[in-house]
């Protein structure tokens, strides 16, 4: 019988769903978490392997040989080293379509909290600061409107695309990069060269894979051909951008706001500044 092992099950179901479409594929083992040094262990002579953020490497690989597939069960696939797989002959695949539309949606949560800065303020009407207000009005930040102000969003597929939609909802200009760009992303946006991107955008959306010639894209050099005070947005991978040159680039000011939900480790370190 097919041996199936789901290494981090938990992140994808915590006890809503039913395993039952797998369980009819094989003898199925789901473990809610796996640690690094229980990895090889856990797959042992499995034929299929499941993960989300488990990762699958080279010496993995080497140690389990049984392999016949690796299912990874989120949008990118960097946890696998599928290099290294593709040579062994071991198929890998991902599911491109997962999170469209609330990866989309969490773009502009993170982007209208950097203009309205909700957290912040609610906070501070708890505290009664608005009650002691002498003034009806009460905010700490000049709000930023949205409309008339230019996106630019670098990697134009499903999720681009989908972000582009919104922003086009709130009146603003979409300029888009991609290194193939399609028919149905020129309905949404015009695409221009990188440089021109970079110049021209107020705010910076990254949705881009996490590979060899994106890592680390944002960083002094490329930060320094943006407006001054721009807002980078990356909910992508957090080594597309090297986190010490953003933080210098906050603290002068060239960058006004950067606004993420990925970090280079994760979860995030506490000493992560």
């Amino acid at each position: 019988m097919t041996k199936i092992v789901v290494l981090d099950g938990y992140t994808e179901n915590p006890g809503d769903l039913s395993w039952s479409g797998l369980e009819a594929l094989g003898d199925l083992k789901v473990y809610d978490r796996t640690p690094a040094d229980k990895i090889v262990e856990r797959i042992g002579d499995a034929d299929i392997v499941y993960t989300n953020k488990t990762p699958i490497t080279k010496e993995t690989l080497d140690a389990c040989p049984n392999i016949r597939f690796i299912g990874v069960l989120a949008t990118g696939y960097n946890v696998v080293d599928y290099e290294y797989a593709k040579k062994k002959g071991i198929p890998v695949a991902n599911i491109p379509t997962y999170g469209t539309t609330a990866v989309a949606q969490f773009v502009f949560a993170l982007l209208l909290e950097v203009c309205h800065n909700v957290g912040h303020h609610s906070e501070e009407v708890k505290k009664g600061r608005w009650t002691n207000n002498p003034d009806f009005c009460f905010w700490d930040f000049p709000l930023i409107e949205l409309a008339d102000k230019t996106m630019g969003i670098i990697g134009f597929g499903r999720i681009g695309q989908a972000t582009a939609k919104i922003a086009r909802a709130f009146g603003m200009k979409v300029l888009a990069y991609d290194e193939y760009p399609n028919e149905a992303g020129r309905e949404l946006g015009e695409y221009v060269t990188l440089d021109e991107l970079y110049a021209k955008s107020d705010v910076i959306s990254l949705h881009v894979p996490l590979f060899p010639s994106t890592n680390g894209m944002v960083n002094s050099e490329s930060v320094a051909r943006m407006k001054d005070g721009v807002i980078i947005i990356n909910t992508s991978r957090g080594p597309l951008v090297v986190e010490e040159d953003v933080k210098a680039a906050l603290e002068t000011g060239k960058i006004g706001w950067y606004a993420t939900d990925v970090v280079s480790v994760e979860p995030i370190k506490a000493d992560n500044e």
